[in-house]
């Protein structure tokens, strides 16, 4: 194989004259697609909730029924691309996410009066379709691209992940506020035909191994991690209590964790014909990798919810503005990720992901200590441009990482797998810092209003404080900053205790989303070590069975 330079290393595949970089298109188009609907739904909330008359819980399902079913079935679509070809499933899987997007968009028409419950159920669908998609793409780019290039395919990839899922809430605020929230779906369908097309025309058919599916690991997988994910994800719609009869939240992780732990006995009896190989985690970087995939999803998911709230409901900016103070971390993380694969491919990938979390960590740590109601919203660039670099450094070679080494008969289970975990650290994030922001609210504004109550007539303050604490109960009136004012009273004195109201809401708020970052400054030191803790091997060559071209492996 030659190395003289990037552009004459051959292809691990018969391409038909063509360069490894051709399968990039699609495989690029359909990951950004799911990877921004993973996040352009929740600016979009409120309007939902005022065109189906939903409640937040319903509407809340719009994103849990999607993001369920792509993180409970991506293990078995990792498999089912090993045996039928990562070409077809990925195909497949992009019609049904294509098809879904347009049915999501059109539930608001089906029947005289809309009901959530169609988008809900198209939702989960298009779920199927990402989970189909998303463990191809990584297993196409291990087995087509050699090892001399993987780094830069990676960063592509890695660049689509960093900047679609930050340019999800600013292209949905965009589309809900001028063409209507159906477009937030429907915008899905000409990418998809143009990435069908080119999945069609330059995806090869890569060599496929017979053998059978591991029906009742299935099973396993998709209960135990689909009652893990709802417990986690719906446990603060719970106030994480009682769910129904017997069952509270904790009832139902638990059960889940009993069930994923059968499943891992399940895996382990059937060694090589699992749904999940165990031995891929006797591979110190996989299963490092997959620890950090956690680490990293935990991160951005968990920053934006009370990071989303602070910007529109503490400083009153619009989705559009709020979305743009977002901005600089999408845009460098675009222009940081292909530089840290290349990098990747010349130095040792674990000191690049190992900055990249220490970059995210101090972002987080910034962003915790410049929340302040009174702040101006520009002091939220630089760090957010930080936590931009930080994920471009860590995306790319994380999944390099995570992947080289794995020959063609495990790159489906391997990819399925750290897909699979890195979106349950993003559920798991979103539940935590929603759990821990919760119990500080209930501490911080209580505590904020007693200090502005000192500035109110003395008449007023207990009842003021008790009425703030009672608007406060809940996230979502925290948000608001709801407060009533008692009847009778002045209009100087109402003006006064409103103005006083808000500010101790805001202050309060910030008070708590800065404590609640703190967690994920605690993940992120643990990504750092995982990634210290790695190994650094050579530049690695590829394998004889990577490094020529598979029997019966036929370009498109």
């Amino acid at each position: 194989m030659s190395t003289d330079s990037p552009r004459t290393v051959t292809p691990l595949v018969d391409l038909h004259g063509r360069s490894a970089w051709s399968v990039l298109p699609p495989l690029i188009l359909g990951f950004f697609m799911i990877m921004v609907d993973t996040t352009i739904v929740n600016i979009a909330i409120p309007t939902l909730t005022e065109a189906f008359s939903a409640s937040l819980v319903e509407v809340g399902w719009v994103n849990s029924s999607y993001l369920l079913t792509y993180a409970t079935l991506m293990l078995l679509a990792g498999r089912l691309g090993d045996r039928y070809g990562q070409k077809a499933v990925f195909v497949a899987g992009l019609v049904v996410f294509t098809v879904f997007s347009f049915l999501c968009g059109f539930s608001g028409e089906l029947g005289s009066t809309p009901e959530i419950g169609w988008l809900i159920a198209f939702r989960a669908l298009q779920g199927v379709g990402a989970a189909l998609m998303t463990p191809q793409t990584m297993s196409m780019i291990t087995r087509v691209f050699p090892a001399q290039q993987r780094g830069s395919a990676m960063g592509l990839w890695g660049a689509t992940a960093g900047v679609a899922t930050i340019t999800g809430p600013l292209l949905g605020g965009v589309l809900v506020e001028t063409v209507g929230w159906e477009w937030i779906f429907y915008v899905n369908i000409p990418v998809g035909v143009v990435a069908l097309w080119l999945a069609v025309t330059r995806l090869p058919h890569l060599a496929s191994r017979e053998a059978r599916i591991d029906v009742l690991g299935v099973v396993l997988s998709v209960v135990g991690l689909g009652l893990v994910v709802f417990g986690l994800q719906e446990g603060s719609t719970y106030d994480w209590g009682h769910l129904a009869g017997p069952f509270t939240v904790w009832n139902v992780v638990g059960l889940g964790l009993l069930v994923v732990a059968g499943f891992l006995w399940w895996q382990h009896r059937l060694g090589d014909a699992a749904l999940l190989p165990l031995k891929l985690f006797r591979r110190r970087n996989f299963s490092l990798a997959n620890v950090d995939g956690m680490a990293v999803s935990f991160a951005m998911i968990a920053i934006f919810f009370p990071l989303t709230i602070f910007l529109q409901s503490v400083l009153g900016l619009t989705p559009i503005r709020a979305a743009l103070i977002m901005a600089p971390g999408s845009l460098v993380s675009g222009v940081v990720a292909p530089f840290a694969g290349r990098l990747s491919d010349r130095v040792p990938g674990k000191w690049v992901v190992a900055a990249g979390f220490a970059s995210i960590a101090v972002a987080v740590g910034w962003l915790a200590l410049v929340l302040d109601p009174d702040a101006s919203p520009l002091v939220l660039l630089a760090p957010m441009a930080l936590f931009g670099l930080g994920t471009g450094l860590t995306f790319s070679p994380l999944s390099n990482l995570a992947t080289t080494g794995l020959d063609h008969r495990t790159a489906g289970a391997g990819a399925g797998a750290f897909n699979t975990n890195r979106q349950v650290g993003g559920v798991i994030g979103s539940a935590a810092v929603v759990a821990v922001l919760s119990s500080r609210l209930s501490v911080t504004i209580p505590a904020a209003a007693q200090d502005a109550a000192a500035g109110l007539p003395e008449q007023y303050r207990q009842q003021f404080v008790d009425g703030v604490t009672a608007a406060a109960a809940g996230t979502d009136s925290v948000a608001q900053g709801s407060f009533s004012v008692p009847s009778g009273v002045p209009d100087d004195v109402a003006a006064q205790l409103a103005a006083a109201a808000q500010d101790a809401v805001g202050s309060g708020f910030a008070t708590a989303a800065s404590q609640s970052l703190l967690l994920v400054v605690a993940v992120l030191v643990v990504g750092v070590l995982c990634a210290v803790a790695m190994s650094s091997p050579d530049r690695e060559v590829s394998s004889p069975d990577q490094g020529r071209s598979r029997p019966g492996a036929e370009p498109s």
